[in-house]
């Protein structure tokens, strides 16, 4: 219990660049709206459903969890990352989420046409592309200069960033990510629901049920993991112990067949010595080196000439 009153301490100190505080914090429908219509600059988007640290399945290849998801009235489908590392790709990772999200929009049996439209919504504490921008929006063309033909499949990534202020809304907005003061009450919405987080009882209750929960799936993942790295070790075991006893069985196998080899081959030469009559017994054991008992019975088991 203490790491979980302790957990959820930190969480509530934190700002909206923590991936799992703003998944909280998002998860109000008109926070996120707010957020939303702010980065788009739309007054008329209206959010019908949000869910923090969203699931996507993939039954054949990586799980993706989305920090948020959320759905319009116009049926467009959102995502909200937050990245505060700068050692991934992040192109790629946002066609990453995009593609599945496509994946799991669609039904079977339903033509392409029916695929909502996606906004990848990527925010990131420093200004990645270099440009000194706080917002880059992807723009898609057939060709390039005034011959450029739009490009619109109806997937839109946007890219947010809380280093650059130019003086915009969305540098107003970004500038409140990183404080998420709950003083400061200039962002409607998103300042109220910052504030009952932090500062009413009902929103630490959430925050504690919120940190427990994760207490709870960082303990199965452990397990898991725990799970996993014991079956693979197992495994390396059982393979370098097979690997080692087929050694020793080949090494065996093999100084037998030898042993059986040498001694077909004495018992041989015997019987060709036994039957140019020239040496006694004792002769031909001193000579093939075994004992002259060895040679009495192959002599006696030998078929009488004729």
């Amino acid at each position: 219990m203490e790491a979980i009153r302790k957990n959820a301490d930190v969480m509530r100190a934190s700002n909206l660049l923590n991936d799992t505080f703003v998944s909280i914090a998002l998860e109000d429908v008109e926070a996120c709206q707010h957020v939303l219509r702010t980065i788009l600059d739309t007054d008329d988007l209206k959010v019908i459903t949000v869910k923090g640290q969203y699931r996507l399945l993939n039954l054949t290849s990586k799980d993706s969890i989305l920090d948020i998801f959320a759905q319009d009235s116009q049926g467009r489908l959102m995502n909200v990352e937050i990245q505060r590392r700068d050692t991934i790709d992040h192109a790629k990772r946002t066609r990453y989420y995009g593609a599945m999200l496509d994946k799991s929009s669609l039904d079977k049996g339903l033509d392409y046409e029916h695929l909502p439209d996606v906004y990848i919504i990527y925010i990131s504490e420093t200004d990645l592309w270099q440009a000194g921008k706080t917002i880059y929006k992807v723009e898609k063309a057939l060709g390039s200069g005034k011959s450029a033909i739009p490009y619109d499949d109806g997937s839109h990534v946007i890219y947010v960033n809380a280093e650059i202020d130019d003086g915009s809304e969305v540098a107003k907005l970004m500038s409140y990510f990183r404080s998420a003061d709950p003083d400061d009450m200039s962002h409607g919405a998103l300042s109220k629901r910052i504030r009952y987080l932090k500062r009413e009882k009902g929103g630490y209750d959430l925050m504690s049920a919120e940190a427990e929960k994760l207490y709870n799936l960082g303990v199965e993942f452990g397990k898991e993991q725990g799970v996993e790295e014991g079956i693979e070790k197992g495994i390396e075991q059982g393979i370098a112990q097979g690997i080692e006893q087929g050694i020793e069985q080949g090494i065996e196998q093999g100084i037998a067949l030898s042993e059986e080899k040498k001694a077909k081959e004495v018992t041989e030469a015997i019987i060709r010595l036994l039957r140019l009559g020239k040496l006694t017994i004792q002769e031909i054991a001193e000579c093939q080196g075994v004992p002259e008992t060895r040679v009495s019975k192959i002599k006696a088991e030998m078929p009488q000439e004729a």
